[in-house]
């Protein structure tokens, strides 16, 4: 097996998160002429941010002064096998520059990158950029479906855009109906919904009411060894192990905790920061947080390397 080659790579961010930096790899490199996310192999020596500090200075000309870990990818080149670190990059100091570039480009998250060919490892960093930072999960057991219906209508229209259907124990007539209402609501504001899915039945539902995807419980995703077909696959996780059978089954991205305790299970401790930090750090799918969680934790779970918070109050 080939020595696996460690790489920190920049997902350089500027106005709001809505738009990141491409760069054109020049003549005389392996795959000149490609688009890619700038970075570059890891020194001996070094840790993966100060690798990524490094190129950055030496290959755009800038002094990073906020990133935060994302996700890993693992890909195997015909020259190489790669490892590629990602960190989102928000704040720099100095002029971006292609020193040790053919060109840069900026690209609009969720829309076509507009420049052609991009490196075959970044396609699934294009499609994980696209998701938000906030997913809401539904209450309409507690709140009652009128009342989650209003709840949700206020916060789509005020920016929400990824939704679970969660609520098992509504009566399946009641569920199937509710989650129809929620689909049509969220497509009138250009949101896309999972429905939360313990069985095959789920499925059917989910492809029935042509909701974006499944949302598949823990108990679940350890019975699979296959990606169920649908566009958009997530997974909730409470262990290593978890996050890496999502990992294998490439999922779009999971959900891990309870990051704190929750109101409804205060009896169980949450793992905290330091272990979330610790258990995403080489996952290769976006994670967001949840458990306890509250919107004015965001930038502390990007921090520990989520793509953002799990809610289901507080949306």
């Amino acid at each position: 097996m080939s020595k696996v080659v460690e790489v920190s790579a920049a997902v350089i961010e500027r106005n709001g998160g809505q738009e990141f930096l491409l760069a054109c790899r020049p003549e005389g490199k392996v795959y000149a002429g490609y688009w890619e996310f700038p970075g570059g192999k890891v020194e001996a020596g070094e840790s993966h941010r100060q690798a990524l500090d490094r190129e950055l200075q030496e290959e755009l000309g800038i002094t990073v002064t906020a990133a935060t870990p994302w996700i890993s990818r693992r890909f195997v080149y015909p020259h190489a096998t790669v490892r590629l670190k990602f960190f989102r990059v928000t704040a720099w100091e100095g002029e971006i520059a292609p020193i040790e570039h053919s060109a840069f480009a900026w690209a609009r998250i969720g829309m076509d990158a507009g420049v052609e060919p991009i490196l075959p490892a970044n396609g699934p960093i294009l499609r994980a950029l696209a998701l938000p930072p906030l997913y809401a999960l539904t209450q309409a057991e507690e709140r009652g479906v009128e009342a989650e219906m209003a709840r949700l209508e206020r916060a789509l229209a005020g920016g929400l855009k990824l939704v679970q259907v969660r609520d098992k124990q509504l009566p399946p007539a009641v569920r199937a109906d509710f989650a129809a209402r929620v689909v049509a609501l969220a497509r009138a504001h250009g949101a896309r919904v999972l429905l939360n899915a313990p069985d095959e039945a789920s499925d059917l539902l989910a492809r029935r009411l042509g909701a974006d995807g499944l949302h598949l419980p823990a108990a679940r995703l350890q019975t699979l060894t296959a990606r169920p077909d649908f566009p958009l696959v997530a997974a909730s996780c409470h262990s290593p192990q978890e996050l890496a059978l999502a990992d294998r089954l490439e999922l779009d991205f999971s959900v891990l905790g309870p990051v704190r305790p929750t109101p409804s299970h205060p009896e169980q401790a949450g793992l905290g920061w330091d272990v979330f930090g610790e258990w995403v750090f080489d996952c290769a799918q976006p994670v967001y947080a949840l458990g306890g969680m509250t919107t004015t934790e965001l930038e502390t779970a990007r921090r520990h390397g989520a793509q953002g918070i799990a809610l289901m109050r507080g949306w």
